[in-house]
């Protein structure tokens, strides 16, 4: 990664929570969850590291962690059925009104992926930077269950079927034959920030890159409290036997 390349994390951080009150900065394994994106984020070849927030007392761990945080987000911003592409471009538009200061790449980094690695998002960064693409996210491979093409659906009137409308009969019986697909695992998404601001906003653009993470690498997000559970227990075993 280029250090010359202005490169600006951003990891939106909430105060309403309806599934884990307080989520972002309730203690896992001993440290607020927001921390650990904040600290892999300042030990990465990030330039810049924002945190976007509502709450006060976000924005102080926040800052306690090393990340700037320029001003509160407004109620507006902060309901749960905003996208992130609005929240993204409340901090780009306010970054460029105030310091005239325009990232060459946005990273946007959800503080519920305590499993990701500083070298995923220096992967993604120089990805980002060397393959002139418009984004890079990151995805891990759907296996089994998980791949859509055994995923089935019920109509209204009763009757399952594939997820793609096919009959059952056709379904692929082993899963060495079901293609490849990816789910996206929320640990990076580098993106050019000029994708926002198009007459289609979102993250993507219209080059987009997957960065393909290993099946075998842990990758929970964190939405429920049966996923805090898991992912704990998982983080504490990922430590022990360095996986």
């Amino acid at each position: 990664m280029n250090k010359n390349y202005e490169s600006l994390a951003i990891i939106p951080a909430r105060a309403g929570s309806k599934s884990i009150k307080n989520k972002n900065i309730r203690l896992f394994n001993n440290k607020p969850l927001i921390a650990w994106t904040i600290e892999q984020a300042l030990s990465s070849d990030i330039s810049r590291v924002i945190v976007t927030t509502d709450s006060k007392e976000i924005a102080n761990i926040a800052l306690s962690y090393g990340a700037e945080v320029p001003f509160l987000r407004s109620d507006e911003l902060a309901t749960d059925d905003m996208g992130i592409e609005s929240v993204l471009i409340d901090v780009l538009d306010y970054l460029k009104g105030k310091e005239l200061y325009n990232p060459e790449c946005l990273a946007l980094l959800m503080p519920t992926s305590p499993f990701r690695e500083v070298s995923d998002i220096n992967m993604a960064l120089s990805i980002f930077t060397n393959e002139r693409v418009s984004s890079v996210v990151s995805v891990t491979p759907a296996i089994a269950n998980n791949n859509p093409h055994w995923m089935l659906k019920e109509s209204n009137s009763g009757e399952v079927r594939l997820f793609n409308n096919k009959s059952l009969s056709e379904i692929k019986t082993r899963r060495q034959e079901l293609p490849n697909v990816f789910i996206r695992n929320d640990f990076v998404y580098a993106l050019d920030p000029e994708n926002l601001y198009t007459d289609q906003p979102g993250l993507y653009g219209k080059n987009a890159k997957l960065m393909k993470v290993s099946e075998d690498r842990l990758d929970i997000d964190i939405n429920t409290q049966l996923d805090w559970d898991i992912a704990e227990v998982l983080f504490n075993k990922k430590k022990q036997y360095k996986i």
